[in-house]
């Protein structure tokens, strides 16, 4: 298997289709509905990327990213947010801010383009 991605989403159906798509493109996936879990299963996965939804139940992912970017052990971890609000783009300009941005509906071409570039960093 390729590199592990953990990608993070309330949205099941979402979830099935990018491990679907992930997995042909040789990407270990580790497939997550819930944010609260996303310390624990980098903790146990070891993910070379985060996908994640910006608006996850009960959660935000920008605010996990933060987290994530706060912390000196994991904040080399690429992260990529996923939203449908445009206007979650102005994330990218904060502190703690994700490696990169795609706004849904995505294009799969130019998502597995961009998880390629965030790997080969």
């Amino acid at each position: 298997m390729g590199k592990r991605i953990l990608v993070v989403d309330d949205d099941t159906g979402i979830l099935e289709v990018l491990t679907d798509i992930l997995c042909e493109y040789d990407f270990d996936v580790n497939a997550i509905s819930r944010g609260e879990l996303v310390f624990e299963q980098v903790a146990q996965y070891h993910p070379d990327l985060i996908l994640m939804d910006v608006m996850l139940s009960g959660m935000d992912g920008r605010n996990i990213c933060k987290s994530l970017k706060a912390d000196p052990l994991l904040s080399w971890i690429p992260v990529i947010l996923l939203s449908a609000n445009i206007n979650a783009y102005s994330v990218m300009f904060d502190k703690g801010a994700p490696n990169d941005f795609v706004a849904k509906p995505f294009d799969m071409n130019n998502l597995i383009k961009r998880i390629d570039a965030q790997l080969a960093a």
